[in-house]
């Protein structure tokens, strides 16, 4: 029997209509509906973030609805990627946040990026993601999902749960969802979360 994680509910294999059986091959169109360089709420520190298109959770009260269709926006490009690589440079730059829309629906585009950056920068910059995807879907989707996993270090995982709303929440919309620390949940075999969570709302 399914049970639920993080409110959302846990399958097995999947059915066809499960978040498992979604695939960025199926939908993605390789979009991007907005980059925002050196913002300061997309995670810790100065963040370069890139919004990428189309989502199918559509969670009710969804901040983003608008970018939920995966035509929305404009192609994802080389030339886009670079100037990414660009503003990373920056010293005073932290990191990179994937967003949306559905990073984990669009690895495309991610994966391009994040080895990018890698290649680049190594790990002096970190980088963050935002799914409605739970870290135990994504661990059971492997696959690109867990490929794309594996380059972020760290994940604000789960729906948004409107009934669960909460203003307070640091880098979060609801109570359910978690901010991950990916390297040490991968080390650990379970999510752990990210050190610097606040707890108390």
């Amino acid at each position: 029997m399914a049970r639920q994680v993080n409110g959302a509910t846990e399958p097995g294999n999947g059915g066809k209509n499960s978040p498992l059986s979604w695939t960025s091959a199926a939908y993605s169109q390789n979009r991007v509906a907005d980059y925002k360089p050196y913002n300061f709420v997309d995670g810790e520190g100065v963040r370069c973030s890139l919004y990428v298109s189309g989502c199918l959770f559509a969670c009710p009260g969804c901040y983003n609805a608008s970018i939920q269709d995966f035509s929305a926006g404009f192609p994802y490009t080389r030339e886009l990627e670079q100037k990414i690589l660009a503003d990373l440079a920056a010293p005073y730059c932290q990191g990179l946040t994937l967003l949306g829309g559905e990073p984990f629906l669009n690895t495309g585009v991610c994966l391009s990026l994040v080895r990018a950056v890698r290649q680049h920068f190594g790990h002096t910059k970190d980088i963050w993601a935002w799914s409605g995807y739970t870290w135990e879907e994504l661990q059971a989707a492997q696959g690109d999902k867990w490929v794309l996993l594996q380059e972020v270090d760290v994940l604000v995982d789960g729906r948004f749960i409107l009934s669960q709303k909460n203003l307070q929440l640091q880098f979060r919309g609801s109570e359910n969802q978690r901010i991950i620390d990916v390297p040490a949940s991968i080390a650990a075999g379970r999510p752990v979360l990210w050190a610097r969570m606040q707890t108390d709302n």
